[in-house]
């Protein structure tokens, strides 16, 4: 009798979930909702209507109300246009997601901080606070000697700026008065008062700077 060879044993693997593509796409739409949430928030500071942005961008006023909402992925270039119009950097949209603790809402941690480098002033921000609150706004500014913040000018938004010296010497113009503060001195005024700042001495100065409303 011709004996028949047992059939082998099929490896056995888990069973792939059935919803684990379903999650990869809760997962991208969560994220393209962020970034949706994110240019929203900075127009509303920067006080534009979708039709002001629709026209510095290039971009239509229908594809922006889509991705403000989440429901459309923009390509890259398209970020790139609608940041220029909105005033950022296009890696604010990205900030935090490195720490990998997807923290949002009312803390920003150390290295979360947004940055800004006025490479020519010789002036460099940092922001402390979140998009989600945009009636106020801190930054620490570092000024390197010789650096400032240019001709005497404004701010359009009708709110105030107060701040502290953290280090070195602080020069501020308001009113056509100089002042020279140092560590610990502080300063509030409004904001359409003309004034300038700049970095007094050979070490760099660092501010604690808070403005109403958020201006980036």
């Amino acid at each position: 009798m011709t004996r028949v060879a047992p059939l082998a044993t099929a490896e056995l693997r888990p069973a792939m979930p059935l919803d684990l593509e379903e999650t990869d796409q809760a997962t991208a739409a969560q994220k393209l909702g962020a970034v949706g949430q994110k240019l929203r928030w900075r127009r509303k500071i920067r006080a534009f209507s979708l039709q002001r942005v629709a026209e510095r961008s290039g971009i239509s006023i229908g594809l922006l109300s889509e991705i403000e909402r989440g429901l459309s992925t923009p390509s890259p270039q398209v970020l790139k246009q609608i940041c220029r119009a909105l005033e950022m950097p296009i890696g604010w949209l990205f900030d935090g997601e490195a720490s990998g603790d997807g923290e949002e809402g009312p803390i920003v941690r150390a290295g979360a901080r947004r940055g800004l480098d006025f490479g020519a002033k010789g002036m460099s921000k940092e922001l402390m606070t979140p998009d989600s609150v945009p009636g106020i706004q801190m930054m620490r500014i570092v000024l390197e000697p010789g650096g400032g913040s240019g001709p005497l000018g404004t701010d359009a938004p009708d709110g105030a700026k107060c701040g502290t010296v953290l280090a070195g010497r602080f020069g501020l113009s308001l009113g056509g008065r100089e002042h020279e503060l140092g560590p610990g001195d502080s300063f509030a005024f409004h904001s359409r008062a003309p004034h300038r700042f700049w970095c007094i001495g050979d070490a760099p100065c660092e501010v604690l700077w808070v403005v109403t409303p958020a201006v980036y």
